[in-house]
């Protein structure tokens, strides 16, 4: 019998991660497609997988893990649509319908981050688990939720990546379009780029920023502690690649949890405990593999 092929989609506000396989550890296609304009974007990824199933066969099913906010729930009229977004043009775009109506197979649909948050349950640092964090820094701050392992849903889904912060003394204030001063608006690239004048890339590795950086994703990871009580934290994103970063952050987090929690000793140290992804960059298009895998068998 032959093997089934999957169309996977790692949807973000910067790029698009295309790729097509029998799985996420047998990829015959990988295509990277920019964020433009909705229409420009979605008829590029159709036209890849279009390539593909001609190429190949037809896909059994899709996973697509999509920046958002995005509508959740099945039974409500807004489910695979984009929400209310920062990204300009995408708010109500149906991301689903227009990539998955195409290819006519079933969809498995989730965030980028609870899609990233699978892969790593899957195949990467957070086997075994069954209730973690994984947080992505980089064009935004977003937080996935496993809990008992699935991703957790409610009324839409965690948007953790919002929480309020208080602003470090005589630091440049926050630049979330919505809520200014919340962890995205202080510590995601466009954001540091603007609060202090360089791309993230371009900062040196002793620069104050740093440390403002690693304070606050400390403050961060302690809040996502206190309210989903995870057995990991996983820190991915672009940012999160700056030499020593996550190093500091585990620092300055030992020192908040002090001796309230025995999270640190029951993790077997902060290491342990807050990590980066053990799929490096393939986390999210590992986690939209797992959804197409999960949509056929629904």
């Amino acid at each position: 019998m032959p093997a089934s092929y999957f169309a996977a989609v790692e949807a973000g506000g910067t790029k698009f991660n295309c790729a097509f396989g029998t799985g996420y550890s047998a990829i015959s296609e990988y295509r990277v497609v920019a964020t433009a304009a909705p229409e420009e974007t979605l008829a590029q990824v159709n036209g890849f997988f279009n390539t593909c199933a001609d190429k190949y066969a037809a896909p059994a099913a899709m996973g697509i893990a999509s920046f958002g906010p995005v509508g959740l729930k099945r039974d409500a009229p807004d489910y695979g649509r984009m929400l209310v977004t920062p990204k300009p043009g995408w708010s109500g775009i149906d991301i689903l319908g227009g990539l998955a109506r195409p290819l006519q197979c079933p969809a498995g649909f989730d965030t980028d981050v609870n899609g990233a948050a699978l892969g790593e349950l899957e195949a990467g640092a957070a086997q075994g688990l069954d209730t973690f964090a994984y947080v992505t820094v980089g064009t935004g701050v977003g937080v996935g939720v496993i809990v008992n392992g699935r991703p957790l849903h409610g009324m839409i889904h965690p948007e953790f990546g919002h929480l309020l912060m208080p602003l470090q003394s005589g630091h440049p204030a926050g630049v979330c379009e919505f809520h200014g001063n919340c962890i995205s608006g202080l510590v995601c690239g466009p954001a540091i780029a603007r609060r202090w004048g360089q791309p993230a890339r371009a900062l040196p590795a002793d620069h104050p920023a740093w440390a403002a950086v690693a304070l606050d994703l400390a403050r961060f990871c302690f809040a996502i502690t206190l309210a989903y009580s995870p057995q990991k934290i996983i820190l991915g994103g672009g940012v999160m690649k700056k030499t020593a970063l996550l190093a500091r952050v585990q620092g300055q987090f030992g020192g908040l949890v002090s001796s309230y929690l025995p999270v640190l000793e029951r993790a077997g140290g902060v290491e342990n405990f807050i990590c980066a992804p053990g799929l490096d960059d393939l986390s999210g298009i590992t986690g939209a593999f797992v959804l197409a895998q999960a949509a056929l068998r629904a």
